[in-house]
């Protein structure tokens, strides 16, 4: 079998099991309005699926060293598959937080285990060709999931039971068995099933930058939409959510023409631009302006310092890529939840609209901080040179 068909079913593996975690997004409100809840509520479900996915990553992150690439994707899918059933059969908040924990689960195994078969499959000399596919893929699904349902939505009508869930339950049994059948080219390791992630030297930066990037789109995916809804522009939400994370995409094969470095200069500029354009339109209830802010936004999340930290990792790590990349995510999530549900807290006492200036004002000096620090790390290697 040739590298281009393995390599093209692992990212289609990959793409399914993010397409299963915001699938349910655009219905976030009816979950919360089944069991009578705020926004605090629908931030904590949104941010529980960091719950599942932390504590995988952490203590599993290399699991995939110990049973092999194959078992952890096929996993994910099933669990994808899982979480969303759960929530056909009975929709609620409660069970949306379980849904949301099971996603994060699987992520963190497919992610993992994902991104270092990827680079066994293409070969170390093509790990920025692997980073460019695990990112691609993944940006796909997390972004198409959300526009799938609220396309379905705007079809079916009001529906509990979309025709994107239907996707969802048919093709993902299918790809775990062929994830199963995926040519072994990574011989198991006899280590422990407990692993904890490892953070290469000098790549911090590029876990901060990930941490900044994702709580914005984590902010633009779950705060956001409840903003639309209020407005009445629920409607928009699948797409606000697929702008979010799409744009990113295809900013990827820009961003891979760059070194990792540029990468991610450029995407500490966009951060903070994009939320503010954001935050303007939803100050000045201006739908295009909310859009534009959403796709800078996501072209420096999913773009530039998605693909240039999961890279830089890559190959700074040969032989313990899985773990790595575990290390990197942990950043990114550490910084994911925590901005989600203060913002949501916020809002119920004073306002969506002032929680999320509260954040951003919050990521303006994050990255003024950030920024000073690095350029001042560079600036002493560059002295001692």
């Amino acid at each position: 079998m040739s590298r281009v068909v393995p390599s093209a079913l692992l990212a289609l593996c990959l793409f399914t099991v993010t397409f299963a975690v915001n699938l349910q997004a655009p219905l976030y409100d009816v979950y919360a309005a089944a069991s009578n809840v705020g926004a605090t509520a629908v931030t904590v479900a949104f941010s529980a699926y960091v719950g599942g996915l932390m504590p995988t990553l952490l203590l599993l992150g290399g699991l995939s060293d110990r049973i092999g690439r194959r078992i952890p994707i096929a996993l994910a899918l099933v669990l994808g598959s899982v979480a969303t059933t759960l929530l056909v059969q009975a929709p609620s908040w409660t069970n949306l937080v379980v849904a949301r924990v099971l996603l994060g689960i699987g992520t963190a195994l497919a992610t993992t285990s994902g991104t270092a078969y990827m680079t066994e499959i293409l070969g170390i000399n093509r790990a920025k060709t692997a980073a460019l596919m695990v990112t691609s893929a993944t940006s796909l699904g997390f972004g198409g999931g959300a526009l799938a349902t609220g396309i379905s939505l705007k079809v079916q009508g009001p529906t509990l039971l979309p025709t994107s869930y239907i996707v969802l339950f048919v093709i993902a049994p299918v790809l775990a068995i062929i994830a199963l059948r995926l040519p072994k080219v990574f011989h198991s390791k006899p280590v422990s099933l407990l692993r904890l992630p490892v953070f290469p030297t000098g790549t911090w930066v590029f876990g901060a930058a990930m941490a900044l990037a994702w709580s914005t789109t984590g902010m633009t995916i779950s705060v956001v939409p409840l903003q639309l809804a209020a407005n009445d522009l629920g409607g928009w939400t699948g797409l606000v959510i697929f702008l979010a994370i799409f744009v990113g995409f295809l900013c990827q094969p820009i961003a891979k023409r760059m070194s990792n470095t540029q990468a991610l200069a450029l995407g500490f500029v966009l951060i903070p631009m994009g939320f503010l354009v954001l935050l303007a339109g939803v100050w000045a209830e201006m739908l295009m302006l909310i859009l534009a802010g959403t796709c800078i936004t996501s072209a420096a999340s999913y773009g530039f310092t998605y693909l240039a930290s999961l890279a830089e990792v890559s190959l700074r790590a040969d032989e313990d890529r899985a773990r790595a990349t575990a290390g990197m995510l942990a950043y990114a999530y550490f910084g994911f939840p925590l901005p989600v549900i203060a913002s949501g807290a916020l809002a119920d006492q004073f306002g969506l609209l002032s929680a999320m200036a509260v954040f951003a004002t919050v990521q303006v000096a994050a990255t003024l901080m950030i920024v000073t620090v690095w350029k001042r790390h560079r600036n002493q290697r560059i002295a001692h040179a």
